[in-house]
Formats: C-alpha cells, sequence, structure tokens
C-alpha cells in the first residue's frame, strides 16, 4: 500500500469519527434543550395563569370564617394584583338559600356538608366541595366566667341566660346534637341566625352564656371567656368549599381555594382555631 493511499484512508476514518460525534453531540443538545423546555414550562403556564387573573371574586361564607377569610382575602389580592374579593358571611343556611335563588357568587364555603348539599342538589355547585377545615365547639361566657360554668349541664340552670344558634343553622344543629347526646334538655333565650350573632349578645351582655364555635371565642379575644366540654367531639363540623357554576370568575374562584386549601391557607386557618381536615 502507497503512502499516498494510506493518508486517504485515515483522513476518512478521522472525518468519520468527526461526524459521528457531532451527530452525538447535537443529540445530546437537543434532548438538554426539550428538558429545560419541560422543566420551565409549568412556572411559565402558572405565570400566564397568574397574570390572566382579574376582576372580582365574590366569596358567600359562613359567618365563622370572617376573620381567616379577610385575612386570606387581602393575601389573595397582594398575590394577584388586579383581582379583588369581596365577602357575604352569614348562616350557612341562609348563603345556600341565597345560591339557589339565583344571587350572584363565585366560591360557597360552608360550615357544613348539610348546608353545601342544598346548592349541590339544585346542581349550583362546579365539581364536587372538598372539606378544608373542621371546627368544634365551645362554651362562650361573660369574661372571668362570673357563674363559673363549667359543663354543658350548667346551661340549663334556671336563672342563665344562654343564647343558641338556630337548628337549621350548622352551629345550632351541632349544639342540638351534643345535647341530645348528653340527654340535656335547654331553652334558650333566644335563637341566633349566625354563631356571630349569638357570640355578640355575650359581648354586649345580653346573655351570660353561649354555644358557639372555638375560633369564634378565640377571635373575641378577653371579650369573652371560653369553657371546653366534651360533648362538642361528638359534634365537630366538616367545612366544604366548592366553585359555583354561576361563577363569573371561574379562574379567580379555583384559584382562590386553591389558596385556602394550600399550606399557607391552612397555617392561617388553623391558627385561628380551625382543625385540619
Amino acid at each position: 500500500m502507497t503512502p499516498s493511499v494510506r493518508r486517504t484512508r485515515r483522513a476518512t476514518r478521522i472525518a468519520q469519527v468527526t461526524g459521528a460525534s457531532a451527530a452525538v453531540l447535537l443529540a445530546v443538545s437537543a434532548c438538554s434543550s426539550s428538558d429545560d423546555s419541560a422543566s420551565d414550562a409549568p412556572s411559565s403556564s402558572s405565570k400566564a395563569s397568574s397574570d390572566k387573573l382579574s376582576g372580582t371574586v365574590t366569596v358567600f361564607a359562613a359567618a365563622s370564617l370572617q376573620e381567616s377569610f379577610t385575612t386570606l382575602g387581602k393575601q389573595f389580592e397582594k398575590e394577584h394584583p388586579g383581582t379583588k374579593v369581596t365577602f357575604s358571611f352569614g348562616g350557612s343556611d341562609s348563603l345556600a338559600a341565597s345560591i339557589t335563588g339565583g344571587a350572584p357568587a363565585d366560591v360557597f364555603a360552608a360550615a357544613s356538608p348539610k348546608t353545601m348539599k342544598i346548592v349541590t342538589d339544585k346542581g349550583d355547585a362546579a365539581g364536587t366541595p372538598a372539606t378544608f377545615v373542621r371546627n368544634q365547639l365551645e362554651i362562650a361566657t361573660l369574661p372571668g366566667n362570673p357563674d363559673k360554668v363549667a359543663s354543658l349541664k350548667d346551661l340549663t340552670g334556671k336563672d342563665l341566660k344562654v343564647v343558641l344558634c338556630a337548628k337549621e343553622v350548622p352551629c345550632g344543629a351541632a349544639a342540638d346534637k351534643a345535647l341530645t347526646a348528653s340527654s340535656l334538655k335547654l331553652t334558650p333565650v333566644s335563637y341566633e341566625q349566625d354563631v356571630k350573632a349569638a357570640l355578640t349578645k355575650v359581648e354586649l351582655k345580653e346573655a351570660d352564656a353561649a354555644v358557639v364555635y372555638k375560633t369564634d371565642v378565640k377571635a373575641a379575644g378577653d371579650k369573652v371567656e371560653g369553657v371546653d366540654f366534651p360533648e362538642s367531639a361528638q359534634a365537630i363540623n366538616d367545612y366544604p368549599i366548592a366553585p359555583l357554576k354561576a361563577s363569573k370568575n371561574s379562574a379567580a374562584a379555583k384559584a382562590f381555594i386553591a389558596l385556602v386549601r394550600s399550606a399557607e391557607g391552612q397555617k392561617v386557618l388553623t391558627s385561628a382555631g380551625f382543625l385540619k381536615p
């Protein structure tokens, strides 16, 4: 074999190796570029989704959620500039009736599955409601507990002015369940349409005690004093939340619900006294 032929074959082999290496490098580069795009996609998509949120989100929520949801509403507006969260707080049964009656709302957060069912049975919820917190009853007394209330049975005393939530309201239904389980009969001086109204009676000293939620006693601070009673463990309420079918801002409604159910949202709710679902 002549030197000239040997040089030609060597050059051919070098060219083949170089070409194969370049092909491999191109393939690796392409895969790397593809992987980078995939990993960036969620954040880009998330940002795009976040950027699209705007307008008002109307939330109908149980009265006991007032403090924590107000905090979460401000947080939501801060995270999504251009949005506004408005609330309607009240007895869950009244809110459910308003929704089925056509009141405009985007989200419903109820204090019991029973009141949420009023809305789902009418087909007014979009999707399946999710339980996001639970709540337990407590006795609220005047500051310092001057009547020395120590149990649910103490509320049956004739000289004590006691207030309960109406039985159709979740806090009233829970109180009735606890009383029935204890074989106790209690005649209140009034039945209130939501838990905040019941608590206000004690705050204004128009009643000596009320059966409300732990969260409401905590929110009232030194205006009342809380008394635990073991029967409350038998009447814990699950709180479901759902977007509504007639929502005019479904994207923002779903985003608000996501915040409520997130670790951040749960931290706000549990610090207010709610129990984890």
